[in-house]
């Protein structure tokens, strides 16, 4: 995890009720990362920072080369939003700014290679998601693209043990709203024009469903990694 409102949220409670332990890192804080070799899955996920802000935050470098290694090793993981720009670029990608910022409730459509996916197929063919991102992840070598957005790429598995999804799945109702009261913060989301609350009217409504698609797409996730 990269801050402390933008960790596992929803899918911690989804990971202990599966009966798996649940360890964490904050590279920011704990320069060493944990031995790769002691994880039988790892998730990796967001934070206000930019996967190319390493002069800002040198502990980027760091994790990028940890899920290189686990890649090779085939750890079984699931990276969101920061997580899976970090995980592009650890698989060969280089992030980059989207055309436009991604922040709020977006339609994501579901590709017709998704269908066999065991994580992001049972998703067809559409689904509403929460954003908050203003970089996009080229396909990395060799990836199959799962969904997309009209911006960008939404999700990606890299053989057949990674994937990387850029909605905010695991987001806690308590976190998105710490955003939200925070967004000026967010330089990209006062320059477009975010108002508060209206973001905060359709996440009350919207975020019920979606807890209940993070709490499935995370424990096929798990049921995945236990299988491997």
């Amino acid at each position: 995890m990269h801050q402390a409102d933008a960790g596992p949220g929803i899918f911690g409670r989804e990971i202990r009720a599966a009966g798996w332990g649940l360890d964490s890192w904050l590279p920011s804080t704990q320069p060493e990362p944990p031995p790769a070799d002691d994880f039988d899955a790892v998730l990796t996920f967001g934070g206000a920072m930019h996967p190319d802000q390493e002069d800002m935050h040198p502990w980027l470098a760091t994790e990028k080369a940890l899920l290189a290694r686990l890649l090779d090793r085939g750890t079984p993981l699931l990276a969101v939003c920061l997580g899976s720009e970090l995980l592009s670029e650890a698989a060969g990608a280089r992030p980059r700014p989207a055309r436009e910022p991604e922040i709020g409730w977006a339609e994501v459509e579901v590709a017709d290679e998704a269908a066999t996916d065991p994580v992001i197929g049972p998703l067809r063919p559409r689904f509403t998601a929460f954003q908050w991102h203003s970089y996009e992840v080229p396909l990395p070598p060799g990836a199959v693209a799962l969904a997309q957005s009209l911006v960008c790429l939404q999700a990606y598995r890299i053989g057949e043990c990674a994937w990387g999804i850029q909605p905010h799945a695991e987001v806690r109702l308590v976190d998105a709203e710490r955003w939200i009261d925070d967004y000026r913060s967010d330089p990209d989301a006062v320059r477009i024009g975010l108002d508060p609350e209206r973001l905060r009217g359709e996440t009350h409504e919207r975020i019920g469903a979606w807890n209940q698609l993070g709490f499935e797409l995370c424990g096929r996730f798990l049921d995945t990694a236990r299988a491997l």
